[in-house]
């Protein structure tokens, strides 16, 4: 008799946003390109499983692709509020030329305690991703649609990274990152 396949998490970013390029959004809830939503909704499904658990960030870029995955048999979702992108407090809503280099300068210095203006540091955000990631039900695979930086800080956590290089590694809009069970804890499958 061969063992269960480990439970899979499927991490899956948002469709494009339909803002300027270069604008820092994060935990703002903008709009977002409704073609590349449909394209996802045609691609995503026949690579997912459906009997998986479904998971979403409140904001409405992972919302909406979320409601098009149920309207397809996936679900239901569940809105899970540890789920949604960091807050960069008063960088939100301006192009990144508009914030002050002396302030980038000063938070890439200390990207995990060191907070944008108003905003939440990297570990804040890594934090609520690994309660999330820990009460995961150990038995069931789970989709979350969730965003680039909850993403990226769960690879890294998983991997035993350090934050410090956080935006090393790149997740497109719509990727999937797979992680699985392994024992106890969660690995990135080769």
């Amino acid at each position: 008799m061969s063992a269960a396949a480990p439970a899979r998490l499927l991490l899956v970013r948002h469709p494009r946003p339909a803002v300027p390029v270069g604008w820092c959004y994060g935990a703002t809830d903008v709009p977002i390109d409704d073609a590349h939503l449909d394209e996802l909704l045609e691609t995503l499904p026949p690579r997912l499983p459906r009997h998986a658990l479904l998971y979403s960030s409140p904001l409405s870029r992972c919302l909406r692709l979320a409601r098009g995955l149920e309207a397809r048999g996936f679900g239901p979702a569940t809105v899970d509020a540890r789920l949604r992108e960091m807050d960069f407090g008063r960088w939100e809503g301006r192009t990144w030329s508009e914030v002050p280099r002396a302030e980038i300068d000063a938070w890439r210095d200390d990207l995990e305690r060191r907070a944008p203006p108003g905003g939440e540091p990297l570990a804040a955000l890594a934090a609520r991703a690994r309660a999330f990631l820990d009460a995961l039900p150990a038995e069931r695979d789970a989709i979350v649609v969730t965003h680039a930086g909850v993403v990226r800080t769960l690879v890294r956590a998983v991997r035993g990274l350090p934050l410090s290089e956080f935006g090393a590694l790149r997740i497109d809009y719509g990727q999937v990152v797979a992680l699985e069970r392994a024992g106890a804890g969660w690995r990135v499958p080769d």
